[in-house]
């Protein structure tokens, strides 16, 4: 039987600071055109996934984006990218809650999130509220593809599992 993940203060604490610094890195340091955004938050939402569970990571996702959006808005609100950031949070939970970070997995993580959200639902999206037809917006997002995963998947690999060995983190009463 698993055990639950335990929200005391220092828990929560964590939890608000990785959301805090998954919006610093999307909407204040990232870099956003009207149908591309260049960002490091897979570094806060890595160590989401693989702190919590699917359902604190999934609900701390959909409160990042409707923060991000209230802090920073980059166009109209529209539920589709906060549906999307829940699922992204359920995907980071699912390749790396309570699982080693091997190589294979991180490459599995990153293809399969990247490909999902950049190159399906956020081009939906992007259909339904400009009207721009979907195939249109894929080379970019083809090339975004490209450049992020190689990138995203280096850091993951060599910085996430030293940082989650840090004091920081083993001495939380998370269970990681």
């Amino acid at each position: 039987m698993a055990t639950k993940t335990r929200f005391n203060v220092r828990t929560i604490t964590i939890l608000a600071f990785l959301v805090a610094l998954g919006i610093i890195l999307k909407r204040v340091l990232g870099i956003d055109t009207q149908f591309m955004r260049i960002d490091g938050a897979f570094i806060a939402n890595t160590a989401i996934g693989a702190l919590f569970g699917p359902i604190p990571s999934a609900t701390a996702f959909g409160i990042s984006d409707i923060l991000g959006f209230m802090l920073k808005p980059t166009g109209p609100y529209f539920p589709g990218f906060t549906l999307s950031a829940v699922i992204t949070g359920l995907l980071y939970s699912f390749f790396y809650y309570r699982k080693e970070f091997t190589l294979k997995r991180i490459i599995m993580a990153n293809i399969t999130i990247t490909l999902l959200d950049t190159l399906f639902l956020t081009p939906i999206w992007l259909t339904i509220m400009y009207q721009v037809p979907f195939w249109s917006l894929m080379p970019i997002r083809f090339l975004k593809v490209l450049i992020a995963i190689p990138i995203q998947v280096i850091v993951v690999y060599f910085v996430i599992p030293r940082v989650m060995q840090t004091s920081f983190f083993k001495q939380s009463k998370i269970n990681i």
